[in-house]
C-alpha cells in the first residue's frame, strides 16, 4: 500500500481512496486542519505545504495565533469548529470565515446581531446532537426542521449540518442519519468525520472532514 512522506500527504491519500472507492471526487472534500491546542511552530509546515483550511475551538485561542499567521498566508480560511458561547458571537463572526457550532436559539440571535453590525454574513454548519446526549450541544433531530427555518429567516447561510458521534461506538449509522436528514431538508454540506473516522464519513457523504490527530500527532 502507498505511502506518503507527511502527514498531510498520507491524510490526503486517504482521502483520494475513500473517494475513489465511493466514486466522488477529492476536490469536492475540504479538509479542515483542526490545529487546536497546537502551537504556531507546528501549524507552519501545513501552511509551507499549502494547505489553507484550519480548525480552531476557541475565539481567544485563535485570537492569538491566526492574525500573524494571515498577515503571511491572507488566502487562509478559518473554520470555528467548537461550542460558541452567545457573548463571543462579535468576536467569532470577525475572525472567522465559517462557523461550525450554531445550535440553539440563543447564539443564532447572537450571531445574526453580530453579523448584521459587522456587515458581513458568516456561513454556518447547524451542529445536530446525532446521538441524542444529554452532555452534548447540538439542536436535536426532531427540531432540525424549525430551528432551520429560523436560521434562514435571520438571514444566516446555511453551509450544511455538522455533528460528532458518540464515542466508542461504529460512527456510520450516524453518519448516514446526518445525510439523511441534509437530503430531507435540502441541504448538501456535511460537517462529520474526525482523525479516526473520516474514510467512513467520505463514504457516507462527508464533504468537510475535520482532521486533527492524524495531522499534528496527539494534543498538546
Amino acid at each position: 500500500m502507498e505511502k506518503a512522506d507527511t502527514p498531510l500527504e498520507q491524510v490526503r491519500l486517504e482521502i483520494a481512496r475513500a473517494c475513489k472507492a465511493s466514486r466522488r471526487k477529492s476536490e469536492d472534500i475540504a479538509l479542515i486542519a483542526v490545529s487546536k491546542t497546537h502551537p504556531v511552530e507546528a501549524i507552519k509546515p501545513l501552511l509551507e505545504q499549502g494547505h489553507r483550511i484550519f480548525g480552531e475551538n476557541r475565539v481567544q485561542e485563535a485570537q492569538a495565533k491566526w492574525p500573524a499567521l494571515r498577515e503571511r498566508y491572507p488566502d487562509t480560511e478559518l473554520h470555528l469548529i467548537g461550542q460558541l458561547q452567545s457573548n463571543k458571537a462579535d468576536e467569532a463572526v470577525a475572525l472567522f470565515d465559517c462557523i461550525h457550532s450554531l445550535d440553539r436559539e440563543s447564539l443564532l440571535k447572537a450571531l445574526a446581531k453580530a453579523m448584521d453590525k459587522a456587515g458581513r454574513r458568516v456561513p454556518c454548519f447547524v451542529q445536530v446532537n446525532i446521538g441524542e446526549e444529554e452532555q452534548k450541544g447540538g439542536c436535536l433531530p426532531a427540531d432540525l426542521p424549525t430551528f432551520l427555518a429560523k436560521v434562514r429567516a435571520a438571514d444566516i447561510p446555511v453551509a450544511g449540518l455538522m455533528c460528532i458521534p458518540p464515542a466508542d461506538i461504529e460512527p456510520a449509522p450516524f453518519f448516514a442519519l446526518l445525510a439523511k436528514l441534509a437530503a430531507d431538508n435540502g441541504i448538501e454540506g456535511l460537517s462529520m468525520g474526525m482523525s479516526g473516522d473520516y474514510p467512513t464519513a467520505i463514504m457516507l457523504g462527508a464533504t468537510h472532514v475535520r482532521v486533527g490527530t492524524a495531522l499534528f500527532g496527539e494534543r498538546g
